[in-house]
């Protein structure tokens, strides 16, 4: 990774934690569903970085949400788990084109960038809520959580994407 990229990661870190905190754990609608945009962190950290410092940068980033939340360590739970399944995500994601180190998340094949995004934030989601409700007796309101949450997640990050992608057209 070049001084560049540490750079550009650590600003979007910042960035995207005082965007959630700020901003998006304010937006509540029909009482469950909530965007979490900070993922967009893990789904864009550089596929020639180091594994071991993204899983430690996702602890971090997931242990500073839960401090603004006061949420007992779910999202960095979250955050950790998915970090570590990053790569199985990415070679079922991308197959062959991520073991020859080729792809670009921001310029690859639309149905493949969704699939991944939407296999971070599902699995991430359904962690978070699991650790949260704990319990099998809410499993509806587990999997709607899951579900709602997720699909306004992904819809907010690929906007996201698409907006600060534009620029470099």
């Amino acid at each position: 990774m070049s001084n560049s990229d540490i750079l550009i990661n650590i600003v979007r870190f910042v960035l995207l934690v005082f965007l959630q905190v700020l901003l998006l754990n304010n937006v509540n609608l029909a009482g469950y569903i909530n965007p979490h945009i900070y993922i967009l962190f893990i789904v864009l950290y550089p596929l020639d970085g180091n594994k071991g410092l993204l899983i430690f940068l996702s602890f971090l980033l997931g242990l500073s949400i839960d401090i603004f939340e006061d949420s007992g360590g779910v999202h960095a739970a979250a955050c950790a788990f998915i970090a570590y399944i990053r790569p199985v995500v990415l070679k079922y994601s991308f197959g062959v084109s991520y073991e020859y180190n080729s792809i670009k998340i921001k310029k690859a094949d639309p149905m493949e960038r969704l699939t991944y995004i939407a296999s971070l934030v599902f699995i991430h989601h359904l962690i978070m809520f699991s650790l949260e409700i704990f319990s099998f007796k809410h499993i509806l309101l587990l999997l709607k959580s899951t579900l709602f949450s997720g699909l306004f997640t992904i819809i907010v990050i690929v906007c996201t994407m698409i907006i600060f992608n534009k620029k470099t057209s």
